[in-house]
């Protein structure tokens, strides 16, 4: 992403970025939406990308054989119940990377969800209202109309409830296929990464994408980060295919030893960042970038 702005959060010249390269060369897939764009993926994946909002944001539809995940959902600003209902006819069960607002804005339209259990996920499930999301809908975090109905003066994520509370280690079964959730605390108390071990695939939620990993939030443990990067680093060797969260719905699983030798160099000292407002520092690599406090 480009550089965070004075005046806020929103990177300037956000646009510039897209169309972004790799989707040229991905299955797009028709739905009725005009927010989303789908392309399906290996292994009975759907990529769920949100090109024209600023974050960039991508949930993930994995289908089994007996039921479906839905691995986010999304800024909440058009409906993706309705895009995940022309994908499958499958129950689906829904799980968030973390509880950040751009990550479960369509929580409220699924019945079987389920939730990390953490205080931080248990304060989330609250939604969060327009003072705190409403920029997202602003005309500097677009770059298309917004869907009809949606009122950027009352733009809110609602809140939902959770069919049952789950841990790291936890596993879900969709019939011929077993997901494990990693917990993976740093980027926010209740991040996880998901392995779907047999074709080799993680899911990064906001652990690793190719951009600006942001790592500034007041919930942020940039220790718990390290440990956790460290940690899925460990899975490397087994992996065919990671899926993040933002802007790129493929990345090689060697991206994650390069986040982190990158982070160990901050952390060392060694490379020079450059100071950004709000008292964060921006580190450049070559597939993505940092920005801390």
């Amino acid at each position: 992403m480009a550089d965070i702005d004075s005046r806020s959060v929103i990177s300037s010249h956000w646009y510039d970025h897209l169309p972004r390269a790799v989707y040229a060369h991905l299955e797009r897939v028709d739905v009725s939406s005009n927010w989303f764009q789908i392309f399906r993926l290996d292994h009975d994946v759907f990529a769920i990308y949100e090109p024209h909002q600023w974050q960039e944001v991508i949930s993930y539809l994995i289908l089994g054989r007996n039921k479906a995940l839905l691995f986010d959902t999304g800024n909440g600003i058009d409906r993706i119940s309705d895009v995940v209902s022309e994908l499958t006819s499958l129950p689906v069960v829904l799980l968030n990377s973390h509880t950040h607002f751009d990550h479960m804005g369509g929580n409220a339209e699924f019945d079987n969800i389920l939730a990390m259990d953490t205080d931080f996920t248990r304060k989330n499930m609250a939604g969060y209202a327009n003072e705190l999301v409403g920029e997202e809908v602003s005309a500097d975090a677009l770059c298309a109309p917004l869907p009809v109905g949606i009122d950027p003066a009352a733009h809110h994520i609602p809140p939902f409830s959770a069919s049952k509370f789950i841990s790291d280690g936890h596993k879900i079964d969709l019939g011929g296929r077993v997901l494990e959730v990693l917990g993976t605390p740093g980027h926010a108390p209740d991040a996880i990464a998901l392995l779907d071990s047999e074709p080799g695939l993680l899911w990064t939620g906001d652990n690793y994408y190719e951009g600006a990993i942001w790592l500034f939030f007041p919930e942020t443990d940039l220790n718990a980060f390290s440990r956790s990067v460290e940690s899925i680093c460990d899975l490397v060797p087994h992996l065919k295919m990671l899926h993040p969260s933002h802007n790129s719905p493929v990345a090689r699983p060697d991206s994650l030893y390069a986040l982190k030798e990158s982070l160990s160099a901050v952390q060392k000292g060694s490379v020079s960042g450059k100071a950004l407002s709000g008292g964060r520092i921006k580190y450049v690599f070559e597939r993505f970038s940092l920005i801390m406090r």
